[in-house]
């Protein structure tokens, strides 16, 4: 650029009402301004105050909510608790028996609580952790975890003024959060839940929903039993989309947020999408890894789950893992720690990268373009199919 076009760019320039002022402010502004090196750092230690990487936690208090359900209530030393939004989770670390790991566990309290986190967690059979928490855990003991995380919450912009919160088991937890934050906020919305479990006996939460449900006019539960004793008189069977729809009143500009194990989502995404729900109408909240990934589709036929494989780590070791079992288990149970929060494929804390061998990746992987092109691998969620070298 030349120096006359500078010299009659500012002699056009100068003509303008104002123009001439405005330099001569911004000149002296210059003179007696801050370029804010004082502050560097100010606003992330600011935000590290508000919602920290690690949390230090207390169980104060344990609840029975049903035979295979407890709710630990948990508080911090320093106060008040990060602010988080309903629907969201925290990652819990544990040791057992020397073994490091953690799970993620829905925040089951409404977040007008801020003195506490409720932690709902329901025993999954052979389940690691669960097993451990509902059977050793007492009052008084301490974890570490991360700050609240998690995208599966109600947003008040997009999400329209029909809510229905599809839930199976566990999946209760989130939902008694997002529907006590939405009832308490009188959100200008009609909420349904539709709820299913296996046992009358076994449903969590079971009389706050109702108390809510009677209290509110716009929130309507439906409660749903697979595995009824005989003489119950409720509804039976699974969340179909006959029922749903029956349920509901209809799928029409109607939000959907599914949570629950895994087949239970798979098998409510499969029956809204017959109904012709968008998917920009369904919200799922993955809940772990697939329990049996040899039964999906891609899985090659010729490895079998019981098969054992070699992992080894470049520069580290190597062990012996089972390839129906996560990578990142594997890794845990063999004293390697790797970052990780969500468990479920969605958040990519937990990325290693595959030098060797083969893996299989489930559709909830998420992988990016580019991990799949460099070759990482959510270890959370993959699965070894053969010996295999991994970097991380």
């Amino acid at each position: 650029m030349s120096n006359q076009y500078i010299t009659n760019k500012e002699q056009l320039l100068s003509n303008l009402v104002g123009y001439v002022e405005s330099r001569e402010l911004i000149a002296e502004r210059e003179k007696i301004g801050s370029d804010f090196s004082e502050d560097k750092g100010k606003n992330t230690a600011e935000i590290a105050k508000l919602h920290p990487k690690r949390l230090n936690l207390e169980v104060t208090e344990i609840f029975q909510e049903t035979p295979s359900t407890k709710t630990f209530r948990v508080r911090s030393a320093r106060g008040a608790l990060p602010p988080f939004q309903a629907g969201q989770y925290i990652n819990l670390f544990v040791n057992i028996d020397g073994v490091e790991t953690a799970r993620p566990y829905a925040i089951s309290s409404c977040p007008t609580h801020r003195d506490y986190y409720d932690l709902t967690v329901k025993i999954v059979k052979g389940g690691f952790v669960t097993n451990y928490l509902l059977n050793d855990v007492e009052v008084g003991q301490t974890f570490s975890a991360t700050s609240p995380i998690g995208t599966f919450y109600y947003n008040p912009i997009i999400h329209g003024k029909k809510l229905v919160f599809l839930a199976g088991g566990s999946g209760g937890a989130p939902a008694r959060a997002m529907i006590e934050s939405v009832l308490s906020r009188g959100v200008d919305a009609d909420f349904y839940l539709v709820y299913g479990n296996s046992f009358a006996e076994d449903v969590i939460f079971q009389d706050t929903f109702r108390a809510l449900a009677q209290k509110h006019e716009n929130f309507h539960v439906t409660e749903v039993i697979s595995r009824p004793e005989e003489g119950y008189e409720g509804l039976t069977g699974y969340l179909t989309g006959e029922l749903i729809n029956e349920a509901v009143s209809g799928v029409d500009e109607v939000m959907f947020y599914v949570c629950g194990p895994t087949p239970f989502n798979d098998f409510c995404k499969s029956e809204l999408k017959a109904l012709g729900v968008a998917d920009k109408r369904i919200r799922i909240e993955c809940n772990g890894p697939p329990k049996n990934p040899s039964s999906i589709q891609n899985w090659p036929t010729e490895v079998s789950e019981e098969e054992m494989v070699t992992v080894k780590v470049r520069g580290k070791g190597e062990f012996k893992a089972q390839v129906g079992e996560p990578l990142l288990n594997s890794l845990e149970r063999n004293g390697y720690f790797v970052e990780n929060a969500c468990r479920s494929g969605e958040c990519s804390l937990c990325r290693v990268k595959l030098v060797e061998g083969e893996v299989f990746n489930p559709p909830e992987a998420k992988l990016r373009k580019s991990d799949e092109t460099f070759g990482w691998v959510h270890s959370c969620v993959a699965f070894p199919t053969s010996d295999i070298e991994i970097l991380y």
